[in-house]
């Protein structure tokens, strides 16, 4: 049944390929390639070195930087010691990256220099501010560890342990650790691994600009390491970039969110670059156009396939497949798909009984590779697991060929540009500013983005507030993508008979006509 019975935690990974093909590629950039028996041997000592400085059963070692070799080097080399990695969303504003330092507890943070400015900052709010090694371009990870032994480490990793943590925010702003398991990881790559669309091959190689402290990234990469698939890396998304990477470097394999996507499009050396290498191009974060699809179909002739998961669930739960991708139907190109295998889904209504085909309820799922947990936040964990399902908080429905749909999302959960954005979040901070009296955040259409970020706003009686005067307010409070776009001033609210705001009736004037349920 396993394709790669000798891989049981993440480290294995890389030592089963290096066993097996050291000197297939495992890492590439535009200077460099290190194969999985260098990357072997690198691992290794990254995990000697974490071991001398912390890495140890139930605590997190800290991750702040962009897509590096080094950065790949820490992540499987912490997957040889009992202590998992938490990456740490080097996008965010120094208070929010501060909540996220201090609930991991971490002692140590490996940090790029680059980010010096914002850790610094966020370190500053902390009673007790973990250590930080500072790696560069002069100074590497890789440089740090070069002289531990590249042999493995005599720890008993457990495949319960966790094997690294992505940082999920709540409706209440209070972020929520994701702890995923190398038992799950292994589990996941098991529901791929019994999907007939996936398929490997020898010389495939996936360019990853995608940001590493989420779900899309982190799951892409492990599905392709899994497999022994190289990683092209690019530092972060930026359309040239990526595009050069595409040109140049070849790659088999690509994902993108929707929006990256029409970037790429976008971007004026789009037209002359060279998309022959593509095989499979992955989206997922929101649905896709008809017309952005056509577009990227005519510009890359290679196969489509979109995905949808959770950072709870550990990957993709279902798959939209290249095969049902219909460009004569528009709306079939909204579906999720269907569920892996081994993966179940179900719609229920508020008393928790299954609804009909084509009526919206909440999505449950049931899969494997499900999160140990939220860390240290038993409750907030108790509160989204059921009896082995794993409540999504997305309003789904399921129509009669039996594709999945979201339909909206509970807890006004905002989605723009693929970045998962709560409106709790951005309201507890525009609160906080003396003119503002009550605020409603809202995503609204946007043609770039998918969604954007609005403020509805009451000013106090008496008081004067301007829009720009707001915006720079949240900026300073907020991690960019946050900042409310637009906002809008209103003397009252809609609200619902219990005297909460009626975000339904806020949005419906905007989405009028678009075709999306504002429920």
């Amino acid at each position: 049944m396993w394709v790669y019975p000798e891989i049981r935690t993440l480290g294995e990974f890389i030592s089963y390929w290096a066993r097996h093909d050291p000197q297939r590629a495992v890492l590439r950039d535009a200077t460099r390639t290190i194969t999985y028996g260098e990357m072997d041997r690198l691992i290794n000592q990254a995990a000697h070195w974490l071991l001398d400085h912390g890495a140890v059963e139930d605590r997190l070692i800290g991750f702040c930087g962009k897509n590096s070799f080094d950065f790949y080097i820490a992540f499987y080399g912490c997957g040889h010691t009992r202590s998992g990695l938490a990456i740490f969303n080097w996008r965010l504003a120094a208070p929010e990256l501060a909540q996220q330092i201090r609930d991991s507890e971490t002692g140590l943070i490996i940090a790029e220099r680059e980010l010096e400015p914002l850790l610094s900052e966020a370190l500053g709010l902390l009673e007790n501010p973990p250590k930080v090694t500072w790696i560069d371009e002069s100074e590497t990870f890789e440089s740090l560890i070069a002289s531990e032994h590249d042999t493995r480490p005599g720890v008993v990793v457990r495949e319960s342990d966790t094997a690294f943590q992505l940082y999920t925010s709540g409706t209440t702003g209070k972020p929520k650790g994701v702890m995923l398991a190398h038992k799950g990881i292994n589990l996941m790559r098991l529901c791929e691994h019994l999907e007939p669309t996936y398929q490997w091959e020898r010389g495939d190689s996936f360019v990853n600009a995608l940001p590493n402290f989420h779900l899309l990234h982190i799951g892409i990469m492990l599905q392709c390491v899994y497999n022994g698939v190289s990683i092209t890396v690019v530092r972060q998304f930026e359309p040239g970039a990526v595009l050069e990477a595409i040109s140049t470097l070849k790659p088999t394999l690509l994902t993108l969110t929707p929006t990256m996507l029409q970037m790429l499009l976008d971007h004026p050396n789009s037209p002359t670059s060279d998309f022959s290498s593509l095989r499979l191009t992955l989206y997922a974060g929101s649905p896709i156009s008809l017309g952005l699809i056509k577009r990227a179909i005519a510009a890359m002739p290679c196969e489509f396939m979109q995905f949808y998961g959770s950072t709870e669930s550990g990957g993709a739960a279902s798959i939209l497949r290249p095969s049902e991708h219909d460009l004569e139907n528009e709306e079939k190109l909204k579906s999720c798909g269907r569920p892996l295998p081994l993966i179940e889904f179900r719609i229920v209504d508020s008393e928790g009984k299954e609804v009909p085909d084509g009526e919206p309820g909440e999505l449950l799922i049931r899969v494997p590779s499900i999160t140990k947990g939220y860390w240290r936040q038993p409750e907030a964990t108790a509160a989204v697991m059921e009896n082995g399902w794993y409540r999504s908080g997305d309003v789904a429905r399921k129509d009669e060929e039996g594709l999945y749909y979201i339909v909206d999302r509970a807890k006004d959960m905002i989605v723009s540009g693929g970045e998962n954005i709560y409106s709790a979040e951005v309201e507890n901070a525009l609160s906080t500013h003396p003119d503002v009296g009550s605020v409603a955040v809202i995503g609204v259409p946007d043609d770039r983005w998918g969604e954007a970020v609005k403020a509805c706003v009451i000013v106090k009686p008496g008081h004067e507030l301007s829009e720009a005067e707001l915006i720079a307010f949240a900026r300073e409070r907020l991690a960019g993508y946050k900042v409310p776009k637009s906002v809008d001033f209103f003397d009252s609210f809609p609200l619902v008979p219990s005297g909460k705001i009626s975000k339904k009736d806020l949005r419906a004037p905007y989405w009028e006509g678009v075709g999306r349920s504002v429920a």
